[in-house]
């Protein structure tokens, strides 16, 4: 039973990010169209800086309430849920307070279209988040068809409002004022998105705030190791767009080519987290009662990994096409300027390490061995802010995405293996098609793994 639960809850959150990606390949589209590709740069980069920004508004607090939540009983659910609104709420405040101080006071912006900007489109990161957190309650009752309903309904009205000015003619527009409203859209949006999720979660919890100075101090310190980990990984996943608006004084046709790139591979980056999502209530309560965890984290990791090749694969075989797709042949490579086909083929490899990061990313905080990884991912970060320091100046865009290649890599090359140590796991053993071979590789796979761990044991 768990594993068809956990199995349509995935579902419907692949289905829901399947057809929001559908629905914004026509909204990033309109907006290709629509802006000319100054504008559609200062549309990605106001984005791409308040993600970093969302990113620290986040502090872990949605994983810890799905967790929290899954464990609790139902009378202390409307509390600890009440609670973690409060802390989120509180996090928005001070996080998106932040990321609007400093886009205003820094000189380098001055006079650009980027600091309003940026005030327009935090409405989507703040409405976005508080509607995160009702999520948990989907995600625990396993009725994630609601959040299907309501991201859905976000997205069409998103992508019917842009495409009205398409349709009044608007083509390539120079006017600044036309990239404001478009990310206003996105802020209404937004909102509606909250609204609806605030409407169907009423019908399975009652949603009332809530404060309670120990509780919330627990909260807080549960909360603390995700917070920081997620702060790292936006760091060396999502800073580079920035670093290109403080590098470059092309930034706005720097971001118009990565940015739309960088929209596809979160599509990538985010399937992952949606299977973790779903296990993770289910992991949380074996481990906890010391029952067997190795069947389900070997169907997990097998999962990711499938998804991660088929990423890779669509990526770096059809960029081209999947650019000209999302966007216009403007944005294609030429002999003498590269384009976001080519930054698309470099990001597909990130779009897999970033799958088997995650992995090991929930595997080491489920078994609380959050030092060494908030360790790593802070390491990463520094690497990923230096590297890029030195390679965007000379290489703009292109080399924001090596550095990627490069961090990833070392990230995962370290961090899977630790994961495998503490939890192991036991690949399916009776696969649909190449039977035989599976199963030995798999043999092969944990005995090396087996004999690993005890190496390391020793020492």
């Amino acid at each position: 039973m768990t594993t068809r639960q956990i199995a349509a809850s995935t579902f419907w959150q692949i289905a829901s990010q399947a057809t929001m990606a559908a629905l914004s390949i026509l909204t990033v589209k309109f907006v290709a169209i629509g802006l000319s590709q100054e504008l559609a740069g200062v549309y990605n980069s106001a984005y791409g800086f308040l993600q970093l920004f969302g990113i620290l508004a986040d502090f872990g607090l949605y994983a810890v309430a799905v967790r929290e939540v899954s464990k609790a009983k139902a009378e202390a659910r409307e509390e600890i849920l009440g609670t973690i609104i409060v802390l989120r709420f509180g996090t928005l405040l001070l996080s998106l307070g932040a990321a609007l101080l400093f886009v205003w006071v820094l000189p380098t912006w001055y006079g650009t279209p980027l600091p309003l900007a940026v005030t327009i489109a935090s409405f989507v990161p703040f409405f976005t988040l508080l509607a995160g957190i009702l999520r948990t309650v989907f995600q625990v009752s396993y009725k994630m068809h609601f959040v299907f309903i309501a991201e859905v309904v976000q997205r069409i009205f998103t992508v019917s409002a842009i495409g009205a000015f398409l349709f009044l003619g608007i083509r390539g527009s120079t006017d600044v004022r036309l990239c404001y409203v478009f990310l206003l859209v996105g802020g209404i949006g937004a909102l509606l998105l909250f609204l609806l999720s605030l409407i169907f979660s009423a019908g399975f919890i009652r949603i009332r705030l809530h404060f309670d100075v120990r509780l919330t101090r627990r909260i807080l310190s549960l909360a603390a190791p995700f917070g920081v980990a997620f702060l790292c990984t936006a760091l060396y996943r999502q800073l580079d767009v920035t670093l290109i608006a403080l590098l470059r004084e092309d930034y706005q046709v720097q971001n118009a080519y990565y940015g739309f790139v960088l929209r596809m591979v979160e599509t990538g980056y985010i399937i992952p987290t949606f299977l973790l999502n779903s296990t993770l209530p289910i992991l949380a309560e074996r481990h906890e009662n010391g029952e067997e965890t190795a069947g389900l984290l070997g169907k997990t990791f097998f999962a990711i990994l499938l998804l991660g090749t088929i990423s890779l694969l669509f990526s770096a075989l059809w960029s081209r096409p999947l650019i000209l797709l999302l966007t216009t042949p403007a944005y294609l490579s030429t002999p003498l300027q590269v384009g976001s086909d080519t930054a698309l083929r470099l990001m597909s490899l990130p779009i897999l390490l970033n799958g088997l990061i995650t992995y090991a990313f929930y595997v080491l905080l489920t078994k609380h061995v959050w030092r060494l990884l908030v360790t790593m991912l802070l390491l990463g970060a520094i690497l990923s802010i230096g590297l890029n320091s030195v390679l965007i100046p000379l290489y703009g865009f292109i080399g924001a995405a090596t550095t990627s290649i490069l961090v990833q890599s070392v990230l995962a090359a370290f961090l899977l293996p630790k994961s495998l140590c503490v939890m192991p796991i036991r690949l399916p053993r009776e696969p649909s098609s190449g039977g035989e071979d599976f199963l030995l590789s798999s043999r092969l796979l944990s005995g090396h793994m087996r004999r690993f761990c005890r190496g390391r044991l020793q020492r």
